[in-house]
């Protein structure tokens, strides 16, 4: 079935549920999970609001589906095996001082303790980062607990910047680093 378009605005089951995921997106990335409502979601994507459950179940599947779309840790993966602990490191001290480049990245980070969205967090954190570093490893033994190592490195680093504020990393940093993933990821 084609959508179609009235005032401008495509139509149709796709079309609304797009305006959905599109409007959400842009409502978490400036407020965060916490301040925003489904009413405030379909107000902006021109929509019923019991379209918002009918298509994502409710807010937390709504910014499930949200979270979907966003980037993942896969381009960190590729390469070199040897190579990985560097990587990690790289991307790690970027993390001392800068946030995700994503808003709704940032929203996460921020809200993920939310009982609303810690279950999606949690999953989110297991299918685009825990999954795919354990695949990377090679699904050794132990390979699922040296890539929870590795995250919670990761993790732990966004939350010292939260807290502590921005850090500009040095080389030395980043050296400290590589040797802790290092660690981490040795069989």
């Amino acid at each position: 079935m084609e959508a179609q378009v009235t005032e401008g605005r495509p139509r149709g089951r796709e079309a609304t549920r797009e305006r959905i995921l599109q409007a959400a997106r842009t409502l978490f990335g400036e407020y965060g999970y916490e301040q925003v409502t489904v009413r405030m979601i379909a107000a902006a994507a021109e929509a019923n609001i019991a379209l918002v459950g009918r298509y994502f179940g409710s807010k937390a599947g709504l910014f499930g589906a949200v979270l979907e779309g966003e980037p993942t840790i896969s381009w960190l993966l590729g390469g070199d095996r040897e190579g990985l602990p560097r990587r990690l490191a790289e991307y790690a001290a970027e993390r001392m001082q800068h946030p995700p480049d994503s808003p709704i990245l940032r929203a996460l980070e921020r809200s993920a303790r939310d009982p609303e969205i810690a279950d999606v967090a949690r999953e989110r954190l297991i299918t685009a980062v825990l999954q795919p570093l354990e695949a990377r490893l090679g699904g050794s033994p132990g390979a699922l607990a040296r890539a929870r190592m590795a995250t919670a490195v990761v993790l732990g680093i966004g939350a010292m910047r939260r807290r502590l504020g921005p850090e500009t990393p040095t080389a030395a940093d980043v050296d400290r680093l590589t040797a802790v993933f290092e660690a981490c990821l040795a069989e």
